[in-house]
């Protein structure tokens, strides 16, 4: 029997609701039961692909080629069950769906409502393709109060009557601000929004309250009286000093034993072994290298959220704390700006869209193969390398790339086709910007004898992409008289996937997205040798 926790958020934005939906799947495994995480996000965008980072972050992808909401990316690093397209609907789904199904005419002629028709279409997806899971975690976008949420809080409490008590929960976060006139947490706004979800018809079980200090006794048996909820089910939810140690922190105040005792069942105490040595590792390093990461949407750090932790992971695998220098890589198209890059250990540049920037990543691809700081090329920050490697290695001077206008050299250009399950894949200039892009998990055969070969250790590999544009082929004798090797393709051979540059201490550029599937506890082969070799740099510097 499947049991269902909704889990949604009061008096502010960004509390962490993906992070706290993460760790509780993460201490229910603790503790042996199977868990499945999904999001249900307000906002009346399809998905979040045609969505600036600067408004969204990241934009998450799953194996199954979905563009998801970043808080997959929370769910995935904490519970390491990968998430599918049925884990993330927005209202801008559900809506699209039921007026399709409207215009087939499956309604029979009925007039189409919020109630029953759209709640319908989001209960129905939040029971379906399950199998023997034995809780389904999903969160609810947004904060409660918006009007954009109100369809989804109608279905989850319409759920609850429909499953029965017994199978669903509400977990409720919420905020206890610290006045530092008064002296005090105050308890004032949990107690409105907890009005508020009453208003929808919705009573919270476990509300979960975030602070920066203790909260005391007595200002939690106000909130359990005013709030109507036991005592024991108001659980703080602190500040620490790693996200790795939140599952610890939460099972330290009786998160999951609430939950067991709300569902009536018996399960063992959790294990946190793993989650203590993670945590061990990433509070307490022996050492410390200098990352670079020259990217074109620093200004919000959520757009490059699952490479941060990436990049974590790796320091993690090596013992040492990974310090990031966030570069906008703007400043690079200036004059006497690259002694930014000066004592660097390591030089990342991530994926991005667009023609702004672009010059300042190709000038950081160069800094670093001249001066032989390790580099890591992600997406765009591969074909930025190559096309830096084209114009000053191979003597390609007009090298270029289709994505910002027409070139005389198109060492980068727009892929029309491609192959998925045996499908071919078109697109071309005018296809819609949403959802059009190489998406999902795409296997790539690896060059014996590569760099690539060697950190990876298998002669295939399976990675997730999202990209447009692609390095043109043609250009690979070219690029290998002059130094840098196309050391990965794809199964039919057509589409480069990395390249490397052999005389060089670490040099790798990779057309997919490593970070998407890197794991504290299991932290991707590319991440932990990039950081190995920023390590060997630091003893060099």
């Amino acid at each position: 029997m499947t049991r269902f926790i909704f889990i949604t958020g009061g008096v502010v934005s960004s509390l962490g609701k993906g992070l706290a939906s993460a760790a509780l799947a993460a201490l229910l495994q603790s503790r042996g039961f199977k868990v499945r995480l999904r999001k249900l996000d307000p906002y009346i965008n399809v998905d979040p692909g045609t969505m600036s980072p600067y408004q969204h972050g990241e934009v998450f992808v799953t194996d199954d080629g979905a563009e998801a909401d970043l808080d997959l990316g929370h769910y995935e690093r904490f519970s390491g069950v990968s998430a599918r397209k049925t884990d993330n609907v927005t209202t801008g789904r559900i809506y699209s769906d039921v007026i399709a199904k409207e215009r087939r005419g499956d309604y029979l002629g009925a007039t189409i409502q919020v109630i029953p028709h759209i709640t319908d279409a989001i209960k129905a997806f939040v029971v379906s393709d399950l199998t023997d899971e034995d809780f389904v975690l999903c969160e609810i976008g947004g904060t409660v109060g918006d009007i954009e949420g109100l369809p989804f809080l109608e279905a989850i409490r319409q759920l609850s009557n429909e499953l029965g008590r017994d199978r669903t929960m509400y977990l409720h976060l919420t905020l206890l601000p610290y006045i530092p006139t008064a002296g005090e947490l105050k308890t004032k706004p949990t107690q409105h929004s907890v009005k508020e979800m009453l208003s929808v018809g919705i009573q919270p079980d476990v509300l979960l309250c975030r602070a920066d200090r203790e909260i005391p006794e007595a200002e939690r048996r106000k909130i359990a009286q005013f709030c109507n909820v036991r005592q024991e089910a108001v659980i703080q939810a602190l500040d620490v000093d790693s996200i790795y140690r939140v599952p610890i922190s939460y099972s330290e105040q009786g998160l999951d034993d609430e939950v067991c005792r709300h569902f009536h069942l018996g399960a063992p105490k959790p294990d946190l072994s793993r989650w203590q040595e993670i945590t061990e590792r990433a509070t307490k390093p022996e050492g410390e290298v200098t990352v670079a990461v020259v990217g074109k949407y620093t200004g919000l750090l959520d757009a490059y959220k699952s490479l941060a932790e990436a990049l974590a992971h790796g320091g993690i695998a090596n013992n040492v704390k990974v310090k990031l220098n966030w570069i906008d890589s703007e400043i690079f198209e200036g004059e006497n700006t690259m002694h930014e890059l000066e004592g660097v250990h390591g030089i990342l540049v991530p994926g991005g869209f667009g023609e702004r920037g672009v010059e300042g990543k190709i000038a950081a691809a160069k800094f670093a193969r001249e001066h032989n700081v390790p580099y890591l090329g992600i997406c765009l920050g591969m074909q930025m390398a190559v096309v830096e490697s084209a114009r000053n290695l191979a003597g390609i001077k007009g090298a270029g790339s289709t994505e910002f206008g027409k070139c005389d050299e198109p060492i980068v250009g727009l892929i029309t086709e491609w192959e998925r399950d045996g499908i071919i894949e078109k697109r071309s200039e005018n296809s819609d910007m949403g959802g059009t892009m190489r998406l999902g998990a795409y296997e790539a055969q690896l060059s014996p004898n590569s760099h690539i070969r060697k950190i990876y250790g298998t002669d295939t590999i399976s990675e997730r992409h999202r990209h447009r544009y692609e390095v043109n082929r043609n250009y690979g004798d070219a690029l290998a008289k002059a130094g840098m090797v196309i050391s990965a393709k794809s199964p039919d051979g057509l589409l480069p996937e990395i390249v490397e540059i052999p005389g060089h201490p670490w040099f790798i550029g990779v057309q997919f997205h490593p970070e998407l599937k890197s794991r504290p506890f299991d932290p991707h082969p590319l991440f932990t040798s990039f950081i190995n070799a920023a390590v060997d740099q630091s003893r060099l510097v």
